[in-house]
């Protein structure tokens, strides 16, 4: 029991022990309870600011973004310039001739900057006369049936919209174009009139080049007006300087990682090992050529189909779109090139550009080698122009060859008639004028500076996506002709093209290419009669319209009359696609084939001949079936001819005098009953 009698404690424990016991008890509820309110606050402290912050994130973000400084009155404002120079360039002239006119600007003490449209708010052209001696000019191209160029697409979307005030801007305008087309210089005289009615003042004529006569001749006949117009106007003289001025700066890479040189990508390094959609002219995808083939079967000329393999890509195109190709040029003449210069071609390079407010760092990418320069990005077949003449002729060691150059450059009547005998008509390439001067030895960086860039070749695709969804066809003919000076001068697409060739073993050579949309599009409705017109290789959209019509057929959908004449020289020897269009009509798709064999009698039969000989049922199709028209191939010939003898036709069986035919025949044009696909 006494074992058990625990309660009956020891009765000497004190009271002092007592309170010692009691505190202890206290100190850690103190504790636990300081902990457990620490806890909450700590908790409610974290989770409210949690709450708080979810609304300012967006604000955060807003704040953090990169803002793109899209005015370019501040960046004139900034460097001290007073004349911008727009381009709205297709193939790279309207730019290279804007570089010239605000290279020219400091001849007469006046700062100038080249600028792509794309680039900046051209809602600002109300604002520039707040910069002293201002001056906007306008370098603008035409592209196709009277469109802007795409760098030009938003400026001419806004001239379109805009009431702004531009009264205080001074302006004027370089049209660039082509006589061959129907809307010849279309955006320049748009540009110019569109200036004045929102009230800006043309200090200068509208300039019109024609690219189908001399360009650069009409270019330098307007601009040797266009500065004493300035100079009169601002109140300045020329300062007589006309030293040449370097926009590049050169740097050699003797040690650099090569995994960051440029090999030929067109935009973002790598991005031919690293293929990423969406894919355009800054980032063309790499197709395999799966087929390559000869279309004629005699003959000198080399016509060819080639099939682009674009599986995977994400590209899709329509019929009547065209397709660009990056092409490549001839190895050999590169090396002649190196060997002139006495360079190593393997030297790694950039060209820094020496104004550092640019948005243009170099003239193509760097760091990259001369070689991959000169094949990739550089054109080297083309005549150059007289400024690049005008350059170069300060390394011209023999006098004679030295004045020659800069006579050619001049503005004289007789040096303008030197440039187009020796170098255009001559069709004298920079390595043929480098041949026939060989006092001429210019530093290959200046050369790299000076020569324009190499273009994308644009070709009609040759099928149609609803029967070809992962290929794109081509159809071309090789370039290749001897010039006055006995040299053999060949396309550089074609030609590389033409060297795509898949190999037995299964490895296919790549393209790289991209899609250009285009406004040579089907009838809406597939019951709506066609006429097809195109002589060569004009047929190669053709050949994509009859698939589609076929397909349509097939997808049991009632499909209109589908007409086409097609013409070449010999019956048996260029008659392209001959078994496909056969068995088209066999099948009942093609309605009418009418094929014109030019050189096959002593007479010449072209297209328009036939047309006439069916006048009376082109009649029906245009006035009673509502037919839509097409033409596609050559602009300076065929298509006028073709034009002309639809006025004819008109004018007929219309009843109407040749003003209205014409008249008839535009608006077909204007409702996209008539449409053209045509070069020159």
């Amino acid at each position: 029991l006494t074992a058990m009698g625990e309660p009956n404690m020891d009765p000497t424990i004190s009271a002092a022990d007592s309170t010692a016991q009691q505190d202890s008890l206290f100190s850690m509820t103190d504790v636990f309870l300081i902990s457990l309110i620490t806890g909450l606050f700590t908790y409610w402290f974290f989770f409210r600011k949690k709450k708080e912050e979810v609304p300012d994130l967006p604000k955060m973000q807003t704040v953090a973004a990169p803002v793109r400084d899209s005015s370019f009155i501040e960046k004139m404002k900034k460097t001290g310039r007073n004349i911008v120079v727009f381009y709205g360039s297709q193939t790279g002239t309207a730019e290279e001739f804007a570089n010239r006119l605000s290279k020219d600007a400091h001849r007469y003490g006046l700062r100038g900057m080249a600028a792509d449209p794309e680039e900046y708010d051209l809602s600002d052209l109300s604002r520039l006369s707040e910069i002293d001696k201002s001056l906007a000019v306008f370098c603008m191209a035409t592209y196709g049936e009277g469109d802007p160029t795409d760098n030009a697409q938003d400026f001419y979307d806004w001239l379109q919209e805009a009431d702004a005030d531009l009264s205080g801007l001074r302006f004027a305008v370089f049209g660039l174009g082509n006589k061959t087309y129907e809307h010849f210089n279309a955006m320049g005289k748009y540009v110019d009139k569109r200036l004045e009615e929102l009230g800006a003042q043309r200090i200068f004529e509208l300039g019109l080049g024609d690219d189908d006569g001399n360009l650069e001749e009409d270019f330098i006949t307007w601009r040797e007006q266009f500065w004493p117009a300035v100079c009169e106007h601002f109140g300045v003289e020329a300062t007589g300087e006309e030293s040449s001025i370097r926009q590049y700066e050169l740097v050699v890479h003797t040690d650099v990682n090569m995994n960051k040189v440029y090999t030929g990508e067109m935009g973002r390094l790598k991005s031919y090992e690293n293929q990423k959609p969406p894919f355009d002219a800054k980032n063309p995808f790499l197709a395999q050529v799966t087929e390559n083939r000869k279309l004629n079967e005699g003959g000198e000329r080399h016509l060819m189909h080639l099939e682009l393999d674009i599986s995977n890509s994400k590209i899709r195109y329509e019929s009547g779109d065209h397709v660009a190709v990056y092409p490549a040029n001839d190895s050999s003449l590169v090396n002649q090139i190196g060997e002139i210069l006495g360079t190593d071609l393997d030297t790694v390079m950039s060209l820094n550009n020496l104004d550092e407010e640019s948005n243009k760092k170099h003239p193509f990418p760097c760091p990259t080698s001369y070689r991959t320069a000169l094949t990739y990005y550089l054109d080297i077949t083309n005549p150059p122009r007289t400024n690049v003449l005008y350059e170069l002729a300060q390394y011209a060691t023999d006098a004679g060859e030295q004045e020659r150059l800069r006579k050619m450059a001049s503005s004289a009547a007789e040096g303008k008639a030197l440039y187009l005998s020796w170098v255009v008509e001559a069709r004298r390439n920079i390595l043929a004028i480098l041949q026939d001067m060989p006092s001429l030895r210019p530093p290959i960086d200046h050369l790299c500076e000076l020569l324009p860039r190499l273009q994308a070749r644009y070709y009609s695709i040759a099928s149609s996506s609803k029967v070809h969804p992962n290929s794109i066809h081509i159809c071309a003919v090789t370039v290749e002709y001897e010039t006055k000076t006995g040299r053999l001068n060949k396309g550089v697409a074609t030609n590389w093209l033409k060297s795509k060739v898949p190999e037995q073993n299964g490895s296919s050579p790549l393209v790289p290419m991209y899609v250009r949309k285009s406004q040579f599009r089907l009838p809406f409705k597939p019951s709506t009669p066609v006429i097809m017109i195109g002589p060569g290789t004009g047929v190669a959209p053709f050949i994509g319209f009859i698939q589609e019509r076929a397909w349509l057929k097939q997808q049991g959908k009632e499909v209109g009359e589908t007409v086409l004449y097609y013409g070449c020289r010999h019956e048996r020897e260029d008659y392209l696609y001959r078994e496909e269009l056969a068995r088209f009509q066999k099948e009942g798709v093609l309605t009418q084939l009418n094929v014109a064999f030019s050189r096959d009698q002593a007479e010449k039969v072209y297209v328009q001949h036939l047309l006439k000989k069916n006048k009376e049922n082109i009649w029906k199709l245009v006035n009673e079936g509502m037919a839509h028209i097409y033409v596609c191939g050559d602009a300076r010939n065929m298509a006028r001819d073709v034009q002309n003898t639809f006025y004819e036709i008109v004018s007929e069986f219309g009843n109407m005098s040749q003003p209205q035919a014409v008249d008839y025949v535009k608006k077909l044009m204007t409702k996209g009953r008539y449409s053209l696909d045509v070069w020159s």
